[in-house]
């Protein structure tokens, strides 16, 4: 394998091609003519080749000088781009936000967080990645995310969980259906009940399966959806009843389009929060993106 240039050796010859003077090439690099030399002699037998030819008081390059200038240039162009873009990053204001959120997370938490953090940090760089718990925690460990807007996962010892908020799962309906009617739901009629949810992959999904089975029930009818704009818009329609966090569909309950009811004596509740790899340390930016969190979802959470 080629052993890379050694980058002083790179600085000296640039200085040395443009002032064309050994003198004035050491003046500029706060270097004694010696080393400067030395430098260029060293570079040279590294090439196998001569870079400059040497008149009495000047200097001239090569073809092959001439050739390795071009280079050269580009090579400490691209170190001074790379050491400016780094040190930007440590300046306030700048930095890198690589965020994994469910859709909904996506929808109806992320724009109004991440409004505020562009107020903080305005050059940050920020890419958001949809993905139910399972696809943000799988970005955390390939590395395509830095921190993952989810749900808390079954025991994981590679990744810490800091909690921001826990919600309830409830029965929404269109105030037309039944149990809305009578402000109750009727246990037995559960099971038999056509249901709009979310993705039967998603983790949400198995936690509403995983409460039914404890209760002795499966629902047999379901309609899937990815979307809970559609959910609840066919839930509007009296399709089925559907299960979610009422903070989802706030607007339509308010407003009266949809009606909540408890699943039962024994809650279904979820817990949100960020995820991140155990030992590594926040940055500042994504310390000031899970306060900014912890803020706006207070009022998301269960009273």
């Amino acid at each position: 394998m080629t052993q890379p240039l050694d980058t002083r050796q790179l600085r000296a010859f640039v200085t040395l091609a443009r002032r064309g003077s050994f003198t004035q090439a050491a003046r500029e690099l706060h270097l004694s003519q010696s080393a400067v030399s030395h430098s260029m002699k060293a570079l040279e037998t590294d090439l196998g080749c001569r870079l400059f030819d040497r008149m009495s008081k000047k200097v001239l390059l090569t073809q092959a000088g001439e050739h390795l200038l071009q280079h050269a240039d580009k090579i400490l162009l691209e170190m001074a781009a790379a050491r400016e873009a780094i040190q930007q990053l440590s300046k306030w204001g700048y930095g890198r936000l690589r965020i994994g959120a469910s859709t909904t997370a996506c929808q109806y938490i992320l724009p109004e967080v991440l409004s505020e953090f562009k107020k903080s940090y305005p050059q940050a760089m920020i890419s958001v990645e949809p993905g139910d718990t399972r696809e943000a925690i799988e970005l955390l460990r390939t590395n395509q995310v830095d921190l993952a807007l989810a749900l808390e996962p079954k025991r994981d010892d590679d990744f810490e969980f800091i909690p921001l908020f826990t919600d309830e799962m409830v029965f929404v309906m269109a105030p037309s259906h039944p149990w809305a009617q009578a402000g109750r739901v009727v246990r037995e009629e559960i099971p038999r009940q056509q249901y709009v949810l979310y993705n039967k992959n998603s983790f949400t999904f198995e936690m509403v399966e995983e409460y039914f089975r404890t209760e002795d029930m499966v629902l047999n009818m379901v309609m899937e959806f990815g979307s809970m704009e559609a959910i609840k818009e066919l839930v509007k329609l009296g399709l089925g009843v559907s299960i979610l966090a009422p903070w989802i569909a706030r607007k339509e309950i308010e407003s009266g389009e949809l009606v909540t009811l408890s699943l039962g004596k024994r809650k279904l509740k979820r817990n949100w929060g960020l995820l991140h790899w155990r030992e590594r340390r926040l940055t500042l930016a994504e310390e000031t993106f899970a306060g900014l969190c912890r803020t706006n979802t207070a009022r998301l959470g269960t009273p």
